[in-house]
């Protein structure tokens, strides 16, 4: 039975789009023409990528009237493009090249790509991908550099016990931290030419003094000025990222003032610290508009399943894909500090973790933190309240409960005869 639809074929009128390269890019617009209803007027025209040449092509569109400009998010060299014209007060819409693919078996160039995204364009089949605001996209950025040092950082931490492996020196097996206060200063110990195990044992500070005969094992190893060498310049490198990392988070405390009251409401989230809801909102900005519901919000971030079914048969539901890097990694960091908690995120964890593992429990827990982040910020007056451990116990269907207790009985070859109690 034929079934009426919503579709309408409604074209935009005046569009344009950018094939875009690192030197030059290929500008296709296409606006209603003359006479005839239908007919379309096409002009292809290639730019190069500097300002002045950027700022030409903005005036070009604005004389023809093109009121939607798209692009393909090509490395970083759509952004030059992107926020010149946004500044100049068109709309912009940055598209997922996947989205966009040229049908297979045609020539592709340059100029028949920006031609087929024009066309895709004007018939509205496409979606425009999350872009932040300006103040946000500040953010942004200081938030992932600090991300990309820390990682940085972290790689030179284990150079340094790369090499004191080398040396015969197992600090790291006695101490956490070989770069807390107590191991600093044997590092430090030894670069000043010490090499005595019981006087680099005495420097243990804290509850490592309560190891000091461990620890005279541990330095008990061919420690040479070779070492000595390697060793002072990987500290000077991680004492220089620490620096660089301070002066960023300070950066980051100014940038962070317009969004003071988001940040706060979602460090109240179990597992989810300061910097994690700076970085939180650098990624996913504060305005909820551009995700109508928070499945819209965990879909983008793929930490959904992504649902693929071809004969019936449903494919590759456990798979989420690959989303934003630098939001996945803050997530997985807050689900798994929330699993050490005893809160409901954290019996969350280990309930799925004891039947599914500790990645898909960070991936689950990872979600609902995203729900619980798109509900702050959706509703400025909404606080975030742990509904417990006992959440699961106190609200489980008593009915599942005892078909569970039953079934496990009989597994165990007991007949069951349930009585209401009196």
């Amino acid at each position: 039975m034929l079934e009426e639809t919503q579709d309408t074929e409604e074209l935009i009128e005046r569009v344009a789009a950018l094939d875009i390269g690192k030197a030059e890019l290929v500008c296709c617009i296409r606006v209603p023409g003359e006479g005839k209803r239908g007919r379309r007027l096409q002009e292809v025209r290639t730019y190069t990528t500097m300002t002045r040449s950027l700022l030409v092509l903005a005036d070009r569109l604005g004389e023809l009237g093109v009121t939607r400009v798209v692009m393909e998010a090509t490395s970083d060299y759509w952004k030059a493009p992107f926020y010149l014209l946004e500044a100049q007060g068109f709309e912009v819409w940055l598209v997922n090249a996947k989205d966009v693919k040229h049908l297979p078996g045609r020539p592709k160039t340059d100029r028949l790509d920006a031609v087929w995204l024009c066309k895709v364009a004007e018939r509205q089949m496409l979606r425009p991908s999350f872009v932040p605001p300006p103040a946000i996209r500040r953010l942004r950025d200081v938030a992932r550099y600090r991300a990309d040092l820390v990682g940085v950082r972290t790689a030179e931490k284990q150079r340094v016990e790369k090499l004191l492996e080398d040396a015969h020196i197992k600090l790291s097996v006695v101490a956490s931290d070989i770069f807390g206060v107590s191991g600093r200063a044997m590092l430090a110990a030894l670069l000043a030419g010490e090499r005595d195990p019981k006087v680099l044992a005495e420097l243990a500070r804290g509850r490592m003094r309560a190891k000091r005969s461990v620890l005279e094992e541990a330095f008990t190893g061919v420690f040479t000025d070779h070492h000595g060498f390697l060793l002072a310049r990987m500290l000077g490198r991680v004492d220089g990222l620490d620096a660089d990392i301070a002066e960023l988070d300070h950066k980051l405390e100014e940038l962070i003032i317009p969004f003071t009251a988001a940040a706060d409401r979602l460090d109240e989230i179990t597992g989810v610290g300061r910097t994690a809801a700076w970085a939180i909102i650098a990624e996913v900005g504060v305005d909820m508009g551009r995700f109508p519901t928070p499945g819209h919000l965990a879909s983008w971030a793929r930490f959904a399943p992504g649902v693929k079914q071809s004969a019936g048969k449903t494919k590759g539901k456990s798979s989420t894909g690959h989303g934003n890097p630098y939001l996945a990694r803050v997530l997985g960091e807050a689900a798994a500090a929330a699993g050490r908690t005893d809160t409901f995120l954290g019996e969350r964890y280990r309930r799925i973790a004891r039947r599914r593992g500790a990645k898909r429990a960070i991936v689950a827990v990872g979600r609902s933190i995203l729900i619980i982040i798109w509900h702050l910020l959706a509703d400025p007056d909404a606080r975030f309240h742990d509904l417990g451990a006992g959440f699961y116990h106190t609200r489980i269907n008593p009915e599942r409960a005892k078909r569970n207790h039953i079934r496990q009985l009989e597994a165990l070859g007991y007949k069951v005869t349930l009585q209401p109690a009196a």
